[in-house]
């Protein structure tokens, strides 16, 4: 049976279209869509359930894919390793919230730029979470990060960490939110008199806090919207209003009294980060040794 077909199918089941899969491999859509047929012409069986928007595999086609997938993937890894002589050539291209990949990911990944004769070459992008799983899929991005576990199996997710998140303000706003009341007694009506500081419109950070901690929805609207959660800690600290940022990026400014934490509830929200691959390509030694020294950092953020 030809390779080149089985490898097209593989990454056809992966992406659960022909058009993503097309774009994957480098290849025209009737280009792909020929050789499943041929495939399927070779097997004498339907491998895939043509569908308004992608394709289903049949039964066949999972079977056939989960024999033939990792025996692909090692064909993979065994090119890759025989490519990396010079491994200084490759490079890591890692996608995700600027923040987050600011303050966390690039300082724990520049150790492995360095001159210990197994560096590579590091790019970073940064944007919205549909974006960066539309570029990895489509091959634009080695790794990415991101704050939901993708579907299908075109992309893999492990669990990198846990972020806790924090209502802060300026001290001044305390006053305002109750005086000297203690902070787990903070109300959301009390809440209502403080304007916001959010990165959308939407208040996504501020409404999940609202919905995890007071099981309601904050009433007032976004004064300050500002699309990085370091400018939104920036306004909050020059008094523009509350906030809710993760613990991280808001740790020092707390310890220096810059901001208080307006509410510290029993079980505080957390929100979990993935590192994101396309299926198979932890067969790459830069990208398997990234997503490890990601993981290993990882143990010390939490």
């Amino acid at each position: 049976m030809d390779l080149t077909l089985l490898r097209t199918f593989v990454t056809v089941h992966r992406a659960g279209s022909f058009t993503r899969a097309a774009a994957l491999l480098g290849l025209s859509q009737p280009a792909v869509t020929s050789q499943i047929r041929t495939l399927e012409r070779q097997l004498g069986r339907p491998l895939f359930l043509r569908q308004a928007r992608g394709v289903t595999p049949t039964t066949i086609g999972d079977e056939l894919a989960h024999k033939a997938a990792p025996h692909l993937d090692a064909l993979v890894e065994i090119t890759e390793t025989g490519l990396e002589i010079d491994s200084s050539l490759r490079s890591l291209h890692l996608a995700g919230p600027p923040e987050f990949i600011a303050e966390r990911a690039l300082p724990a990944l520049t150790r492995l730029t360095g001159e210990d004769g197994q560096a590579f070459a590091l790019r970073a992008s940064f944007g919205n979470a549909e974006a960066i799983m539309e570029g990895l899929a489509a091959g634009h991005h080695d790794l990415a990060i991101g704050t939901a576990r993708p579907r299908g199996a075109l992309l893999t997710a492990t669990p990198l960490c846990d972020e806790e998140h924090v209502l802060i303000a300026a001290p001044r706003w305390v006053e305002r939110t109750g005086g000297g009341r203690p902070p787990h007694r903070t109300t959301a009506l009390a809440l209502q008199r403080v304007p916001v500081v959010e990165v959308h419109e939407s208040l996504p950070f501020v409404a999940r806090y609202w919905a995890s901690v007071f099981d309601a929805r904050p009433v007032s609207p976004g004064t300050v919207v500002v699309p990085d959660l370091r400018a939104v800690l920036a306004c909050a600290v020059a008094g523009a209003g509350l906030a809710v940022l993760p613990r991280y990026l808001c740790a020092d400014a707390l310890e220096r009294g810059d901001v208080v934490a307006l509410h510290d509830p029993v079980v505080p929200p957390l929100r979990t980060y993935f590192l994101i691959v396309r299926t198979g390509t932890l067969a790459m030694s830069h990208v398997a040794r990234a997503h490890e020294w990601l993981l290993r950092a990882a143990s010390d953020w939490n």
